[in-house]
Formats: structure tokens, sequence, C-alpha cells
């Protein structure tokens, strides 16, 4: 054989050797590149919330709203004709497992998507694991601000609103609408969030009204039963107003504990994350409290973009559970909207050809999606910009928990910190002249 043709032979040795590890490659890639031709039979998504411990009372009513939303649009013939499969896990058992968990779904479950978590610390431990892994992920109840503030991602979103607005609209309230108070306490859980919203508090009440006096600090320990001698100082300081940002079971028990000894008539209670408890704690909780709603969050809703969609919900829910839908209900419904909504655009994007994982992240980026209330939009840091209602509880004879009066909706551009700025930073340059902006308090529609 000539030098020519053994050159030859070598060459085309080479280029099967080549197209051998092609196959191969495009083989590890898996359901990428098949997504590419074809349609799957299924889209699974994974599912992280709170299934056992304090935080279940909101962590159970989210995966029964998930249940409940992909039941219907399955029953709609799913997304461009393919039906969902969600696979749920549990946050209680901790971060450690959380992350064992998520990788365990991508790796060995082929989840298409990733919906985590109700844990700021489950959030920030999988945002890299996400951006390693390649794998589009919601982030659709944590709030913590650090993710889209301390690092970039092309596949991580969250589909509602962060800590900084949930913080600064009851704030603002407070200090338009129930401006008389000179003296302020706090009885926040003791970890990043418990601090993290209390600096925000602080901060903006020194901004905007000079002079408040804190005369109690508290952080009991996250899970804590007895709040005694937290009710035995406050009782004792006697502060104009109490920020408790607390959530869940422990909020539900601080909230009964300190009804028990009329701590409740004495202060002005603002409860960022109060939504949530108030069908649970019923008439503990007096007239006369600010309450958040952890977006414009409210079955009763004053102004929903869309009241049949948001009735229909609420019946189908209560009708499902025995109980009225709260904010992790509506946090859920927005990543599954948004989810749909990235689908249909990357699939209109491609001319109906199915998208690869890089083609599905990429349509989060500035999307807008309807909600059970008002549309979101995710800027292009992965953030979404949700407004934020804020009201007053007032006895209503028709429910046998409090309801909300004198609603305000914060548009979410108004408190939601700039994209490329630090909400620590961005909060020490408000001016007073941001109470003139807020909305007029409306009533409830029903």
């Amino acid at each position: 054989m000539s030098t020519k043709d053994e050159t030859r032979s070598d060459i085309l040795t080479r280029r099967a050797a080549l197209a051998a590890l092609g196959v191969g490659a495009l083989a590890l890639s898996g359901r990428r590149v098949q997504a590419q031709a074809a349609k799957p039979d299924e889209i699974k998504v994974g599912i992280a919330t709170y299934l056992s411990g304090p935080a279940s009372v909101f962590g159970v009513p989210a995966r029964q709203a998930a249940e409940l939303l992909i039941e219907e649009l399955n029953a709609a013939g799913g997304i461009a004709g393919v039906k969902l499969r969600p696979i749920f896990f549990d946050e209680g058992p901790g971060v450690d497992h959380f992350v064992a968990e998520y990788r365990r779904l991508v790796q060995s479950e082929k989840v298409d998507l990733m919906f985590a978590a109700i844990s700021s610390a489950d959030c920030l431990a999988c945002a890299p694991i996400a951006e390693e892994m390649k794998r589009p992920t919601l982030l659709w109840d944590c709030s913590t601000q650090r993710i889209f503030e301390e690092a970039h991602y092309d596949y991580v979103f969250r589909t509602i609103g962060n800590s900084t607005p949930e913080v600064l609209a009851p704030v603002l309230y407070l200090l338009k609408y129930k401006p008389n108070f000179s003296t302020v306490a706090v009885v926040n859980q003791d970890y990043v969030w418990g601090r993290d919203s209390w600096t925000m508090f602080k901060t903006v009440v020194e901004r905007l009204k000079p002079g408040v006096r804190v005369v109690a600090e508290m952080f009991p320990r996250f899970g804590a039963t007895d709040y005694s001698s937290e009710v035995t100082r406050l009782l004792a300081t006697k502060p104009d107003v109490v920020f408790n940002a607390s959530w869940g079971g422990d909020l539900d028990t601080f909230i009964r504990q300190a009804a028990d000894r009329k701590l409740l008539e004495r202060s002005l209670f603002v409860l960022p994350l109060g939504e949530s408890s108030l069908e649970r704690v019923g008439k503990s909780l007096p007239p006369g409290h600010i309450i958040g709603a952890r977006g414009d969050h409210w079955f009763l809703h004053p102004s929903p973009e869309d009241p049949k969609r948001l009735a229909a919900f609420t019946e189908s829910f209560r009708k499902r559970t025995g109980v009225y839908p709260i904010y992790p209900c509506f946090h859920m419904a927005q990543a599954v909207f948004a989810m749909k909504a990235a689908y249909e655009k990357a699939l209109a994007t491609k001319g109906g050809v199915w998208p690869t994982d890089a083609e599905l992240a990429a349509a989060f980026k500035g999307l807008q999606f309807p909600s059970l209330t008002s549309p979101v939009k995710i800027r292009e840091d992965g953030q979404g910009l949700a407004n934020m209602l804020v009201g007053t509880t007032v006895s209503d004879p028709k429910y046998s928990f409090p309801t909300l009066a004198d609603m305000v909706v914060f548009p979410g551009e108004m408190v939601t910190t700039p994209v490329g700025k630090s909400s620590f930073e961005w909060l020490k340059t408000l001016e007073p002249e941001i109470l003139s902006r807020v909305p007029q308090p409306v009533t409830s529609r029903g």
C-alpha cells in the first residue's frame, strides 16, 4: 500500500472514530438532543416544598395547589399536547437532603424543570447546582434578595418578588397610614431572613421617620414553641409597634400566645407574612393590625386582572381542601403559569420545534406571564417583578377569621431594588417623597 493510500485509510479511520465518538456524545447528552427532534412523552417537574415540620402548614397547601393546577393543565391537553408529571420532595430534612434530592431528580429522574424551594438556604444551595447541571430552575417561594444581587445565573429564575418589597411595602404602609408611633420592637426568627428583614425595617424607618426608638430586639430560635419571655418583655417595654416577619407554625404560635396575654390589644403589629396565618389563627388576631401577603396574594383581592380566574381557583381549592388558598398557593400558581408561558414562548420562537434546556431557560428572561391576581415580569437579572398587597385586619361576619380592609396594592417597580443594586444600600437612598406615591387604600370586593 502506498503512503498516499495509507494516509487516506488513516483519515477514514479517524473519521469513523470521530463519528462513533459523536454518537456516544449524543447518547450521553440524551434528552437534550432528542428534544430537538420530537416532543417528549411527558414533562417531568421536580417540586420541592415542606411536607413535614412547622413549615408544612403552607408547604402542604402549595403541593395541593400544584396538584390542582397541573391536573387542570393536563385535562386541557398539557403544554403543546405534552402532559406534565410532578415529582414532589420534602424540604423538611434539611439542606443536605435537599441538595441530594435535587441532584437525584436531575440525574436519575431526568426532570425537565425544577421548582425550588421554600427555604432560602435551599435556594442559595441549589442555584449554583442548577447552573452546573444546566437545568432550568424556578425559585417559586424563597425570597432572599441575595440570589440575584450576589451572582448571575442563566438557568435560575424567581417567579415572585423577593424579601425587599415584602418588607418595604408594609413599612411604607405603616409610615403613610399609621404614622403616629415613636417606639418599635422586633420578635423575629433567629436566622438570615429574621435578621435581614429587621435590618431592612430599621433602615427604612430611620431614613423616613428619624427619631423612632427601638425598645426591644428579640430573635427566638427557629421552631420555638414558647414565647412567654418575649411576650413578657413586650408587655414591659410597651412598644407602639411590634415588627414580626416570622412565618408558618412559628408565627401562628406567637400570635396565639400574644393574644392570650392581651398584647395584641396594646401594640400595633406589622406582620409582612401574616396573610398565610389568618385562617389558622382565627379570632386570636384582632382588628387593626398590618398584614402583608408576600405579593398581591389574597383570595379577596380588590382588583384582580381576571376576577373569574381568581374566583374559580379559590372555589376549586376550597372544595378540594376545605380551606381558602394562602400565599404559597399563589406562589405555586405563578411557577406553573410561568412554566407554561416560557414553553409557549420557546416553541413559538422555534416554529413549534421542542426547545433544548438552554432555549427554555432563555425564554424566561424578560417573560411576562399572568397570575391569579396581576401579571408578573421576570427581569433580565432573573428576578420576578410582582405587586405587593398590604392591608389592615378587620372582622367580617362572613368569615371565621380576620379579613383585610384598607388594602394598598404597591406596584412592583416602586418597591423592588433596581437591577444591579444592593437592597441594603438602595434602601438607604429612599427619600420621603416615596410616601407621596403610596397608592390610596381600597376595600375588599366581597
